[in-house]
């Protein structure tokens, strides 16, 4: 539906880039560029008081960088989504973002097109990551070892549940898909996070593609 516009935050302390970014998004019919912020903190006090759908969020700021504005906006339980988009490419960024709460994580050399089809998804509620990301998870997991043993502990049912989160489906529509009462989706989201030891639904997502679960 084209009457839904995504609100949209910017925050990173390159102007030329917001700029940029920000010229590309306003012909978007569906984006709205809401705000920038030249930093984290800047940031997450931009987002509660603009309530953005998505937050546009560079990792490497001086002062309050990405990670420690994710957990910010994590305390102060904001609902936005936020997808990291950066240069900064050393893999050791990309796992402490995601954990803090991170929804997608793109590099900025992204195709602009991509890029609005990327807020897109993260808007719907899906997991983002390009390649080399999905590939830097894979290999911490594989380094630690311990994902696939916790989720030995799922149920056929729970991993089909687990499937249709890590695709963005609401509880309502994995309901409807699987046949069941939203009441009993929930039982079983509850299941899957208590099991593979998970604080929400974007961090189940994010173990799943992890994992190799559904895909």
């Amino acid at each position: 539906m084209a009457d839904k516009v995504i609100r949209v935050l910017l925050v990173d302390d390159h102007q030329v880039v917001r700029r940029g970014l920000r010229t590309f998004l306003e012909v978007q019919g569906d984006i709205e560029v809401v705000g920038e912020a030249a930093d984290g903190q800047e940031g997450a006090e931009r987002a509660a008081e603009l309530k953005p759908d998505v937050i546009l969020m560079d990792v490497k700021m001086p002062g309050t960088d990405g990670i420690e504005a994710l957990r910010l906006l994590r305390d102060a339980q904001s609902a936005a989504r936020v997808l990291i988009v950066t240069s900064f490419t050393e893999q050791r960024t990309v796992v402490p973002a995601l954990r803090a709460g991170a929804a997608g994580y793109v590099y900025k050399d992204i195709d602009p097109v991509a890029l609005a089809d990327a807020i897109r998804s993260v808007h719907a509620g899906h997991v983002l990551l390009q390649p080399e990301v999905a590939g830097a998870l894979l290999s911490q997991d594989q380094a630690g070892g311990s994902g696939q043993g916790r989720g030995n502990a799922l149920t056929e049912r729970e991993r089909e549940v687990l499937t249709l989160i890590a695709d963005g489906r609401s509880n309502r529509e994995i309901a409807r898909a699987l046949v069941l009462s939203e009441k009993t989706v929930k039982t079983h989201v509850s299941n899957i996070l208590m099991k593979l030891d998970l604080a929400d639904r974007t961090q189940a997502a994010l173990w799943a593609v992890r994992n190799g679960v559904g895909g």
